[in-house]
């Protein structure tokens, strides 16, 4: 009991550790897992094919060796605070410890020492002290524009040793002290840096990515960033209401109240569409969304997202729920951020102290501030959209009614469909008239179309549907209603069962059978029943023998009949890869999605009744099973033979004792031996060769009795 104790705590301490590590040392962790083969404090890194991009890894881009979409090579390097030794493995040796100043130039840091020295910041930053030094790499600096760089060195270096300042703060902070959306004082008039520390290991200060960490100095640690920052004095609502690019997304965030949001405290992330992004909507719809509060702040939402994401952030497509409340997915493809898959980012990382604005050049419409008439323009949908419209029923569809239209994908109409009175009736069958989600649905709903049917939600294990369409994507909520996408042609039911098998002259002999069996009554009641109706020619393929002998017993062939017939609403949408149901009277019948009862081929499915559902079948159904239950066996034939009778011989007996054995399968035999002072026993065919047998009874049971 001891050992478990210590045992228990062990772990509750390691899992404890594990939780408290900072995401960023746990893909360090990882890194020097990874390259732990190459010798001591040596670390894996991910680089970015044709850049100097590189990154700790982690387990799925070490798997994947992708980041943002872009393959990867492994490379092995020093972990942070290490070197390495001429002639040992690894890199076994930490770096000297010395003053900050002196520590840029073996961090790859140089040009900033440089431009420290340049701007007499040398003296403060040898001294003593304890500072935080944001160091911008060599690259950084080549890659600041010529123009900025000549106003930092102009003005008798004031302006340098600002800058260089502001990536100061005048206390030292490690990695594990860069918390998500805290903010430093920097020595340069106390303006704040702000840190990001993201769940994929990225730390960013500025939206710089700290690309090197936890370089420690006698006087402070270094932690380079692969970008020079600027100081940061505005909110994020400043570059909408400054820049001229962004004059209609500045009207339109006065017109939904948005203003005093972007200029509150917060850590928003914006992406601001610009004038060239309006004119790109129609005018009709810009016009009414412009016009209607409500759908112009779920517009203006969609583009905000609740936490701050610097582009450096991204190594992957991320969903980032939005301020309107759906998600957007945020990735990369190289070195371009995009948004929902599409490079539209045309500047990023524009730093507020509230937050950071991408300038994109498209306007991201969410489905809650469309029409209906507008929700039904995806690509899968085009044909009914457009028949829709034909039916004259694009008035409800634009309007303001709360609706939910069940629009089906292409492929459920024939090629070359066209406007009739009838398709017209049943498109106006396909628009409920309440606006649903189909989390509301329940099993044998009723909702009233605008044509005033009333259709039915079934509810099955791995679909929803609704009469014989079942959803085949999420739904949609627009402004004023919702779409179900569906996968077939919705048939409103028309009539009882019994109705729809008499109008089908498919099933006059089944009509015949049903009334003969006296079930009409049952197909009339309200059910619900599935019903697998063999066709004529599924009755016309039994030897006419047998056809007759089946029609002139009712009790038989209402169990044939009731093996059709299952007490509950199974459309072909409901069929799984393995479903059984259970008829109104013998085994369970099995069906798969192709679709299949028993083997026997559905020839049409999902003729929708009142009460119920049809499928037509082309072959009487018959048990999978070897025999039917015990109570519905039935005794063919006894005939006498002897230990030595073959099958062949059993078989050619039967048939000359009258019985059809063309129709049938044996599927057992049961044997009794009679001997003189002996009980009865049973045995198998031909395995019993005892000396005394004289006399063998065979008992043969058919799959199909009733038939015989």
């Amino acid at each position: 009991m001891q050992h478990l104790t210590l045992f228990t705590l062990a772990i509750t301490l390691i899992a404890t550790i594990c939780l408290a590590k900072s995401p960023y040392q746990s893909v360090l962790q990882h890194s020097r897992i990874r390259g732990r083969q190459h010798g001591p404090n040596v670390c894996a890194m991910q680089k970015i094919q044709g850049t100097d991009k590189k990154y700790f890894t982690n387990c799925k881009q070490w798997y994947h060796r992708k980041i943002c979409g872009k393959p990867t090579v492994i490379s092995y390097e020093c972990c942070p605070g290490y070197e390495k030794l001429s002639g040992e493995k690894g890199c076994p040796a930490a770096l000297p410890l010395v003053n900050i100043y002196n520590t840029l130039g073996v961090v790859g840091a140089a040009t900033t020492k440089m431009y420290s020295e340049r701007a007499q910041l040398r003296e403060e930053i040898e001294g003593p002290g304890s500072f935080t030094f944001f160091a911008p790499s060599n690259q950084a600096w080549a890659a600041l524009p010529t123009e900025i760089l000549d106003a930092l060195v102009s003005n008798v270096n004031i302006e340098l040793l600002n800058a260089l300042h502001y990536h100061m703060v005048n206390h030292r902070l490690t990695s594990e002290d860069l918390k998500h959306g805290s903010a430093f004082p920097s020595m340069y008039q106390d303006f704040n840096v702000h840190i990001h520390h993201y769940p994929n290991g990225i730390v960013t200060v500025n939206c710089a990515r700290l690309v090197k960490t936890d370089q420690h100095a006698t006087n402070g640690i270094v932690h380079v960033v692969d970008r020079v920052i600027t100081a940061v004095t505005n909110n994020v609502h400043t570059f909408i209401d400054t820049d001229d690019d962004l004059e209609t997304l500045r009207t339109a965030v006065a017109a939904a109240g948005l203003t005093q949001m972007l200029e509150s405290d917060g850590h928003y992330t914006v992406f601001a569409p610009t004038n060239e992004a309006f004119e790109k909507i129609p005018p009709e719809m810009l016009k009414r969304i412009l016009g209607d509060p409500v759908a112009l702040r779920d517009l203006l939402n969609y583009h905000i997202l609740k936490n701050m994401q610097c582009a450096e952030s991204i190594t992957s497509g991320t969903p980032l729920e939005t301020l309107q409340g759906t998600v957007l997915e945020v990735g990369c493809d190289g070195s371009d951020m995009t948004l929902n898959g599409k490079a539209i980012i045309q500047k990023k990382d524009q730093l507020g102290t509230n937050g950071v604005v991408h300038y994109i050049n498209e306007l991201l419409i969410p489905d809650s501030a469309k029409t209906l008439l507008e929700l039904a323009q995806g690509s899968v949908i085009t044909t009914a959209t457009k028949l829709f419209v034909d039916a004259g029923l694009g008035s409800h569809l634009s309007g303001s009614e709360a609706l939910t239209i069940l629009t089906p994908q292409n492929e459920a109409f024939k090629e070359g469909v066209t406007m009739t009175g009838e398709l017209k009736k049943l498109l106006k069958n396909h628009i409920l008239k309440e606006q649903l989600s189909s989390g509301v649905l329940y099993h044998r709903q009723e909702l009233e179309t605008l044509g005033g049917i009333k259709l039915r939600v079934l509810v099955y294990r791995n679909s929803l549907c609704i009469e014989n369409s079942c959803i085949a994507a999420h739904d949609k909520t627009g402004r004023f209603g919702s779409m179900f996408t569906v996968d077939k042609v919705l048939t409103p039911p028309m009539g009882t069962i019994m109705d729809v098998l008499k109008s089908d002259d498919r099933f006059s002999l089944l009509v015949g059978a049903i009334q003969t069996a006296g079930l009409t009554e049952l197909m009339n009641q309200a059910g619900p029943h599935t019903v697998f109706a063999p066709t004529n020619d599924a009755f016309s393929a039994l030897p006419k023998a047998d056809l007759n002998k089946l029609m002139g017993n009712p009790q038989e062939l209402a169990s044939v009949l009731k093996y059709h017939m299952a007490k509950e609403i199974l459309v072909s949408g409901g069929v799984g890869s393995h479903t059984r149901l259970k008829p109104l009277q013998g085994d369970k019948l099995e069906l798969n999605m192709t679709v299949y009862i028993n083997k026997v081929p559905v020839v049409e499915a999902d003729l929708m009744a009142t009460n119920g559902v049809v499928h037509a079948v082309g072959a009487i159904i018959k048990p999978l099973h070897a025999l039917s239950p015990r109570d519905e066996r039935t005794l063919v034939r006894k005939v006498q033979i002897n230990p030595r009778t073959t099958a062949k011989g059993l078989v050619k007996m039967l048939e000359e004792t009258g019985t059809k054995v063309s129709i049938f399968t044996v599927k057992r035999v049961q044997y009794r031996r009679n001997l003189k002072g002996r009980s009865a026993r049973k045995k198998p065919l031909l395995q019993n060769r005892h000396k005394k047998a004289r006399l063998w009874f065979a008992s043969c049971f058919l799959e199909k009795c009733p038939l015989v």
